[in-house]
Parts: C-alpha cells; sequence; structure tokens
C-alpha cells in the first residue's frame, strides 16, 4: 500500500498538510499532496489530522484509527491550570490495590506524549506484586550499603528500613511502573519522561496518585545485576525510568506555590 493516498473528490489543495509535514516530505501536486520521501516519513499523522475535509490518509497513521475533536481547545485555560496544579507527588497510599484496567488505561495514555522525532521506543512493566516490590525494596537497600557514600540520603534510607521496616524506596506503594528502552536508544530517558509526565497527570483523573521512584532509578541506572534479574529485563534493553502509583491516603486542599517566576523576554530593541 502506499504511504499517501488522496480522495481527489474530497481534496481542494488547500497546502495545510504540505505546510505543516515535520520533515517536509509533501509537495502538491495537480492531483493533490505528494510524498518526495517515502522513508523519511516519521509517521506523526500531522497530515491526516490537520485536513479539514478528511481528505488524506497515511499508512503509518489511518484515517480510521483518528477520533475527531468536537472542539478546541478541549478544556478551558483556567481550567487546565488548576489540574496541572494540582498534580502532587503522592508517597503516602492506601493499602488498596489498583484494578488492572486502570493500571494499562495509565501507560495506554502514556504512549500518546510527544517523542523525538516520533521514535517512542519505550515499553512498560507494571510490577504489582507486593512480593516483588518488598524484595526490590530490600535490593535497593543492599545497593545501597554497598555505596553508602553514594548519596547523603542513603544511610538514613537503610537505618530506617533495617531498624523500623520503613519502605523509603516506594514508600509501600502498591504499584511500581518501569519504563525501559532499547540500549541502543539514544531518546530512552527523553521520552520516558514526556511519557510519564502525561501518566502522572492522567492518574489525577482516576483518583490515583504516584511520585518518580528516584532511589528505585538510581539503582536501576548503575545496572546493578540482582534488579535487572528480579524484573526480568532484557540483556537488549535498559530501565529508563520507574513511577510508584497507588490511591493517595489523604487529599491536599490547596495549591502549593512554588519560586517567582524567573524569565528574560528578548525583544527586538537587544538585538
Amino acid at each position: 500500500m502506499d504511504l499517501i493516498h488522496v480522495n481527489q473528490e474530497k481534496c481542494t489543495r488547500c497546502g495545510i498538510c504540505v505546510n505543516i509535514c515535520p520533515p517536509r516530505i509533501l509537495q502538491m501536486k495537480e492531483s493533490g499532496p505528494s510524498v518526495t520521501v517515502t522513508q523519511a516519513c516519521i509517521g506523526c499523522g500531522h497530515c491526516v489530522a490537520i485536513c479539514p475535509n478528511t481528505a488524506i490518509d497515511n499508512s503509518k497513521t489511518p484515517l480510521s484509527n483518528q477520533i475527531s475533536l468536537t472542539s478546541f481547545p478541549v478544556i478551558d485555560s483556567d481550567t487546565a491550570y488548576h489540574f496541572i496544579r494540582s498534580r502532587r507527588s503522592i508517597r503516602c497510599y492506601k493499602n488498596e490495590s489498583i484494578p488492572r484496567n486502570l493500571l494499562l488505561k495509565l501507560v495506554d495514555v502514556a504512549r500518546f506524549a510527544p517523542t523525538a522525532s516520533n521514535k517512542q521506543g519505550i515499553s512498560y512493566i507494571i510490577a504489582d506484586d507486593a512480593k516483588i516490590l518488598k524484595k526490590a525494596t530490600e535490593t535497593v537497600i543492599e545497593w545501597m550499603e554497598e555505596n553508602q557514600s553514594h548519596w547523603w540520603s542513603f544511610p538514613l534510607h537503610i537505618r530506617a528500613f533495617r531498624e523500623s521496616g520503613i519502605d523509603g524506596i516506594f514508600h509501600s506503594a502498591p504499584h511500581l511502573i518501569i519504563a525501559t528502552a532499547p540500549k541502543d536508544f539514544k531518546n530512552g530517558r527523553e521520552n520516558t519522561i514526556l511519557s510519564f509526565s502525561y501518566l502522572e497527570l492522567f492518574a489525577n483523573t482516576l483518583g490515583l496518585g504516584s511520585a518518580w521512584a528516584g532511589l528505585f532509578e538510581m539503582c536501576a541506572f548503575s545496572n546493578y545485576a540482582p534488579l535487572l534479574r528480579l524484573f526480568k529485563i532484557p540483556e537488549n534493553k535498559s530501565i529508563t525510568g520507574a513511577v510508584m502509583v497507588g490511591y493517595p491516603q489523604y487529599s491536599f486542599k490547596r495549591l502549593v506555590d512554588r519560586n517567582p517566576l524567573d524569565v528574560t523576554i528578548l525583544s527586538d530593541d537587544q538585538i
């Protein structure tokens, strides 16, 4: 099948698809938009999504798989502003498992995040077994004990865990979502950060809380073999991020302020 198919009866030759194509591989001909370098298409779907007449189809991003927008923007700016600010890192969770379908919704929305050149390339592991997470906590603590000088908080977490059984790694979250990417994929970490940002914001709409599992990541990024074996990470892949997820034990009542905005605007009279 050809990459681009144009419905001649619907196409008005407006040129919007040509103008919006990121790799600039479309050109307008008498018969409508045509591809100049097929292999350069990144499959972003811009051309199909932007056409006002549903006249263009792309085999990499079929029109049949796209969802029509009834209005744009989808939500007003005030709602979006307060929604984004309402996201908090959650480290106190209820002892309650999240239904499997909601966990799958979280990772499903993550895949729609923007990625460098639309390469995507991120896979996910959902850990929802309490025994595995307990073993992971113990494994990270053991790694910390071997590397106590690496970070100031390591001795504090080790002592809290060994003396009081306090889990400072996952904070007793019932689930952990791990992102992985091929070892030779240079944008794995950046794409993971973007995808988890989507995941964390969407989690709020499901009544869920989340937080980056930073200490787990430090251990994973050191390629600590016992941890990689525990989660069955293939030899050709690396862990690129991890987020703990669960039902928040408490509800925040206010939006917290941050440091004052620090911004510089360059205008014509400064050049």
